[in-house]
């Protein structure tokens, strides 16, 4: 009789024990199945950007926290609903919008623009300068400098190169008064430097040389590189400023506008016109952008 009455109490028991046993082990698989999902969207290339977050109870998953991209989630869902064991998946994720003004930021950038090229302003190119200051074959002397700014603009290829205004330096390069060489007045000049937004160039030119040799008779040379050279095209012995604007040039000469002076001297008043030939090219930065 006794162990008819303990048969039911043991029943309860075991069945107990069992029901605690099943809690027991139903738990950890929870946590595995979650932590299995977590590290496959951890290793998956379309998920692993995603901050998101996977709890398991009783066989059901909740996923919750913020996907990059819709395809992102999608992908999520999957990989929650092909894990062993899960009896359901309760997406929470969202899209996070940022991310995908992120993403599409992140396009290749554009390709680079081709470099600016420098600008050459090649030898045979004249200059028309006007002059700052009064120049003479007896008043000047041998390494004097002298100033002039450029009396029309220079483009190469459709491109500005040296502006008018541009501040030009010169240097005497002979200057022989009456009386010296058999009463001849001579003048050489040529240029060598050009300023260009605070920023100075050397450049090199044919040499301009005038010789008057007696009343009405004057001649005019030009040396350096065999171009066509130097031509005073104005305001020369007594003719007033930009008197006689215009020049002849030929075929490695020029000739003097404007009359000698019974002195025989070489006058070349402030303001004049003089053109001078580049000898060699000049190569020029880039114009900023």
């Amino acid at each position: 009789m006794c162990n008819s009455q303990r048969s039911p109490i043991s029943f309860a028991i075991l069945t107990i024990l069992l029901a605690l046993s099943m809690a027991c082990t139903r738990h950890p698989s929870d946590d595995k199945m979650a932590k299995d999902i977590q590290d496959k969207a951890a290793e998956d290339p379309d998920t692993k950007e995603s901050p998101i977050k996977v709890e398991a109870k009783a066989g059901k998953v909740t996923l919750t926290g913020k996907v990059r991209t819709p395809e992102a989630r999608e992908k999520l869902e999957q990989i929650a609903h092909d894990e062993p064991g899960n009896v359901g998946v309760d997406d929470q994720t969202t899209v996070d919008p940022d991310a995908i003004a992120s993403g599409m930021s992140e396009a290749p950038p554009p390709a680079p623009k081709p470099k600016p090229q420098p600008i050459v302003v090649p030898a045979g190119t004249t200059l028309t300068v006007t002059t700052s200051q009064a120049l003479s074959s007896k008043n000047s002397q041998a390494g004097q400098t002298f100033l002039a700014t450029l009396a029309q603009p220079i483009s190469v290829a459709g491109r500005p190169a040296l502006p008018r205004g541009a501040t030009v330096s010169g240097t005497v390069v002979s200057a022989k008064a009456k009386g010296k060489i058999k009463g001849e007045g001579e003048l050489s000049l040529a240029l060598t430097s050009i300023s260009i937004e605070h920023h100075t160039y050397d450049i090199q030119t044919s040499v301009m040389s005038s010789t008057v040799k007696g009343k009405g008779k004057r001649t005019a040379a030009t040396t350096g590189g065999g171009a066509a050279g130097g031509a005073l095209i104005g305001g020369i012995a007594g003719g007033g400023k930009g008197a006689g604007i215009g020049a002849l040039i030929g075929a490695g000469a020029g000739f003097i506008g404007g009359a000698a002076t019974g002195n025989k001297q070489v006058e070349i008043p402030a303001e004049s016109a003089l053109s001078f030939t580049l000898s060699e090219s000049l190569t020029l930065p880039p114009p900023a952008e």
